[in-house]
């Protein structure tokens, strides 16, 4: 279940239509947005929050991460209906009909779609309800790397269970997955010397800072580029 925090600072989807310097396709069977060189034989596909592909600062991002040489791609996983009430009664309702496990569904004939535009390599990263999304598909090796910014949903078992390199990315000030649990999630890393794997805590952020921060928060903005360019590294290192 999420809690509050999962829903704190939404993003402004107001004027989100059109923004990014890519555009939006159908990929797999889902609205995306793309963004990168289409001559890239490497992708990497950002699964959202809930607040969905139109929040402007995770096309933002997409876009950064295209100019490092991936092909991005973010799926409307929630066709069209992203979390716009707050309430937790709307929020238990709403993940009933747009559960982790729906979106692990939905990103399989995505991942074959770019495998059939000649993708060779594929990286995954999931932002608060996405982590699940992709620690499933980090479960089932559909993906070659993995990285998960303050993840929801994910339990220790999930870890235990992943198959690709995974990082991360937590918050120190997360009320449902906090750093006690990440630390969990770390030594169940730690004894799977086959699989590599990183964590690392925030100190002074709230859950979904990285896609949710404040610009006016100096250190927010600056923790978000930090977890923005670990992220990249990460990908680097396993794709490249």
């Amino acid at each position: 279940m999420a809690g509050p925090q999962c829903c704190a600072n939404p993003p402004n989807l107001s004027f989100s239509c059109g923004s990014g310097a890519g555009h939006v396709e159908e990929i797999g069977g889902l609205k995306s947005y793309i963004t990168g060189s289409p001559d890239s034989k490497i992708a990497v596909l950002l699964v959202s929050d809930v607040f969905g592909y139109e929040a402007p600062k995770l096309r933002k991002l997409a876009d950064k991460v295209a100019g490092a040489g991936f092909y991005v791609v973010v799926p409307d996983f929630f066709f069209g209906d992203p979390l716009v009430v707050f309430d937790m009664a709307t929020v238990d309702g709403w993940l009933k009909n747009h559960g982790p496990d729906q979106g692990f569904k939905h990103a399989k004939p995505v991942i074959d779609a770019l495998k059939s535009k000649g993708i060779t390599k594929i990286g995954a990263a999931g932002f608060c309800w996405g982590g699940k999304v992709v620690a499933e598909l980090a479960k089932c090796a559909y993906i070659q790397a993995a990285v998960l910014l303050h993840p929801s949903l994910v339990s220790l078992d999930d870890i235990q269970g992943v198959k690709v390199p995974i990082s991360i990315l937590g918050a120190e000030i997360d009320q449902r997955w906090p750093p006690e649990l990440l630390k969990q999630f770390e030594e169940a890393l730690n004894a799977k010397p086959e699989v590599d794997g990183f964590v690392k805590i925030f100190p002074g952020v709230t859950h979904g800072w990285s896609v949710r921060y404040k610009d006016e928060d100096e250190r927010e903005v600056k923790c978000a580029e930090e977890a923005h360019q670990d992220m990249l590294d990460w990908f680097v290192k396993y794709l490249k």
